[in-house]
Order: structure tokens, then sequence, then C-alpha cells
């Protein structure tokens, strides 16, 4: 998991949710072909085996190959409840903001949770809970924060929203909208489009 991207957002949680789903529901078969059974109806056995159990594969299968699982995000249970910031904390991402304006590591789309680990000689887990703690966010979060200031930055300058993306550490149009909005409530059109009317008031 920490060697996994943090590019994709939410979006792998998901998805290994329906993995999740789909194997309890491949566990069904048995209970369907004893309901065969016991309603008569054995002959419809094979095929509940093979139909069921195939479709529930075939979704399972699908879903693992799925290429935003390469770039799960690598906080689960980021959500719980946590302990407040202690003094560590802050001497943590007080290192982690300033390797992050020193080197850009936000910059790069492969960028994973191990590599921020080793960069800052802090265990990932550790890591992670420091962002979470201190920042109310996920690791990915945190990452996308930085991306979509420096996708700004570059908007602001004349370029272009694609191009902004692309230089940004965004490799997905998807993702760059989903946390253009979550972080500034807008997309990245309306967002420019409001940069310039104020510029020009």
């Amino acid at each position: 998991m920490p060697r996994m991207r943090l590019e994709a957002g939410d979006l792998p949680g998901y998805i290994w949710q329906i993995i999740g789903g789909a194997l309890i529901a491949a566990a069904l078969t048995d209970v369907l072909i004893v309901g065969a059974q016991l309603f008569g109806a054995g002959y419809l056995q094979p095929w509940i085996i093979s139909i069921y159990s195939s479709v529930m594969l075939l979704i399972v299968g699908g879903l693992s190959l799925s290429t935003a699982l390469e770039t799960e995000n690598t906080d689960a249970g980021d959500d719980d409840a946590q302990p407040p910031v202690s003094d560590q904390d802050a001497e943590i991402i007080a290192k982690l903001d300033a390797l992050m304006a020193q080197q850009n590591l936000y910059l790069n789309p492969e960028l994973t949770l191990s590599l921020l680990s080793r960069r800052l000689l802090v265990p990932a887990k550790q890591l992670s809970a420091a962002i979470n703690r201190t920042t109310g966010g996920n690791v990915s979060r945190y990452i996308n924060a930085a991306r979509i200031k420096a996708a700004q930055a570059k908007l602001v300058s004349g370029d272009n929203i694609t191009n902004a993306m692309l230089s940004s550490g965004f490799n997905t149009k998807s993702n760059f909208n989903r946390e253009f909005l979550r972080i500034t409530g807008k997309n990245p059109s309306e967002w420019l489009a409001q940069q310039k009317a104020a510029d020009n008031m």
C-alpha cells in the first residue's frame, strides 16, 4: 500500500469495496444451490455455478485490472478518530513542507507514500498519521492540494487547463477536475474566469 501512487484520490477505495462485495456475493453461490434443491430445481445447479460464479469472478477480475488500483489512496483508516497533534507531528509536517517547497516532489505523478517516507527518513505509517492529525486529511489530499496550488499558478500565468494539469503532477483529467472542485469549490474554467474578472476590476 505505501508504494501505491497518490494520484487517484478515493476511487481505488470504492473499487476495493465493490471487489469485496463481489467476493461475498460469490460466496452466496452455495446458498442458491441449497435453495434450488429445496424448491425441487436441482437442474439449475450447474447454471448457478457456471453463470453466477463466472459473473462474480469477472467483476472481481475486471476491477482488479483497473489502473486506479495502481494509484490507490494509501491512508485507510485516516478518517478514524486521531489523538491530538503532537510536537513530533508538527516537526514532521514542517520537514515535509520544507521538502515539498524545495524539491517540488508533488510534481511527480508517480509519487508514493513510501518515497516521501524515505526522503524524510520517517516511517510511512508515522508520516501518514502525522499528516492526518495535522491537516485533517490524508496523504493523497495533502499532495493534491500542493498540485492544485501549482496548477492555479500555471493558469494565472497563462497556461491552458491541460498544460496546467500535466505540469502540476496530475495525469488524469477526471482526478484533476475532482480535486480542483474539492479544494476551490469551482472547476478550473470557472475559477480562471473568476480570477480574470477580479483582475479586470
